[in-house]
């Protein structure tokens, strides 16, 4: 008890980024290649909002987040196969993208072979996390280690929403549930699985904030001014990439995403602290959405 109590007093932004570093240090032990150890702290230090690793642990909490542990292993796990996409994304064969929050991408500094081999080494870290912590509960990691994976590999998960992007045609909706979606989806089952409990009823609360994060992106890509965004925008037009500005217009996306977040808020089921959780969830998704349209977004 004495641990449960510790974990909750630091907060959840304290235990992610405690998670994180513990990983980070556990990867950069001699003999590892020294360049690749920096790259790998630049590529997630220091990080953005946390969402998915806060709304893993949110969730982790409404469930009783007996085992903190674990559940801070697989925020942590979440957040580095976040990383990783991001990495790859970032890199010429993608977006060639030169900034990534606010500083130069990984790429950018490091060359475009670190920058493969950092994406990579996350996303094994990423796993690794989870197979250490499951350690203490072998009945709940096999359950977090599935729906994990489903949230980045094929054939809906963030892999799969990286390669929609290579084929002629893919709908917005199949698109942006790969692209941005499962790894939330992921993000609220694995909360559940972590603190014992049955990850179902959080499936539609992860799928529709990952919708409504990625219509937020969209409106961010296309529509912010000069300095309002951290990372390169009108990314969409210049790779031809599904957008839901281009689906449904501006003022369309503001109501897209508007009617998202409140079926996002809505399927948040009856559990201890139900009303904060929702409130995070409106928070969350519209954490993107430049300044001028949040009015009319929230």
């Amino acid at each position: 008890m004495k641990m449960i109590a510790e974990h909750r007093n630091i907060g959840l932004s304290g235990r992610i980024e405690a998670a994180l570093d513990a990983a980070l240090l556990r990867g950069a032990v001699s003999p590892a290649p020294p360049t690749l150890v920096e790259a790998l702290r630049h590529s997630v230090f220091p990080g953005g909002a946390r969402v998915r690793p806060q709304l893993l642990l949110a969730v982790a909490s409404a469930c009783g987040d007996d085992m903190p542990g674990l559940s801070d292993a697989a925020a942590a796990a979440v957040e580095l196969l976040h990383c990783a996409s991001l990495v790859h994304d970032d890199m010429p064969c993608f977006d060639n993208a030169s900034t990534r929050r606010g500083l130069p991408s990984t790429h950018a500094v490091y060359g475009e072979q670190i920058a493969l081999l950092a994406g990579d080494a996350l996303i094994v870290m990423a796993f690794d996390c989870l197979a250490r912590a499951g350690l203490a509960a072998p009945a709940r990691v096999c359950g977090l280690v599935s729906v994990v994976a489903r949230g980045v590999g094929m054939p809906g998960g963030i892999v799969a929403g990286q390669a929609w992007e290579s084929e002629r045609s893919c709908s917005l909706d199949t698109y942006h549930a790969a692209k941005t979606g499962a790894l939330f989806e992921a993000a609220t089952m694995a909360g559940a699985l972590a603190a014992g409990a049955d990850p179902g009823p959080w499936r539609t609360v992860g799928a529709r904030l990952g919708a409504a994060y990625q219509v937020a992106d969209d409106l961010l890509d296309a529509v912010a001014l000069p300095g309002e965004a951290d990372k390169p925008t009108g990314q969409d037009v210049t790779h031809t990439r599904p957008s839901a500005v281009k689906a449904f217009d501006v003022d369309g996306a503001v109501a897209h995403l508007r009617l998202l977040v409140e079926e996002a808020a809505a399927a948040v089921p009856e559990c201890r602290g139900a009303e904060q959780l929702r409130d995070l969830v409106r928070v969350q998704a519209t954490r993107l959405v430049p300044r001028r349209l949040i009015h009319t977004a929230a």
